[in-house]
């Protein structure tokens, strides 16, 4: 593949990636730059990232203050391609509120959604031609790829 795959990570991966350092997610955020993929935001999703992460950081007393999780998002958007996104294709998921990533990944021509809700975009794949992997699987193409 001479393009880099082309991403949008759901926010579930990043709260993962935030709650352990031992899995797919984790490893996933640490990759953020290195070249092997290149993820794709918009506004809405930047301030769920934020607002969704800053409430688990609460709730689960974790060692992030909401400035860190400010200045992650940060760096997030720093080595992101970054979408105004104008207009819907809704309604194609069971939650309206993944919806957003679907017209961001639709709109940013991605390659994959990096989720661990997997159930929750069927039919992504046949209708949009965006695969929709969990971290595990993503990394596991990466590796391949750099094997390869």
């Amino acid at each position: 593949m001479n393009q880099l795959p082309q991403i949008v990570i759901d926010t579930c991966v990043l709260i993962s990636a935030l709650l352990s350092r031992r899995g797919a997610s984790f490893d996933l955020l640490k990759r953020l730059g290195a070249g092997e993929f290149e993820i794709n935001l918009s506004v809405s999703l930047c301030f769920e990232y934020e607002s969704i992460a800053k409430r688990i950081a609460v709730e689960k007393q974790f060692h992030l203050t909401e400035k860190d999780i400010e200045e992650l998002v940060e760096i997030m958007t720093q080595s992101a391609n970054l979408w105004e996104i104008y207009f819907l294709t809704r309604p194609f998921l069971p939650d309206p509120n993944d919806e957003f990533l679907l017209e961001l990944a639709f709109h940013a021509n991605c390659d994959f959604i990096v989720t661990h809700n997997l159930k929750d975009f069927r039919g992504i794949k046949e209708s949009f031609g965006i695969e929709v992997v969990a971290p595990r699987q993503f990394i596991q193409l990466l590796d391949a790829q750099n094997q390869g």
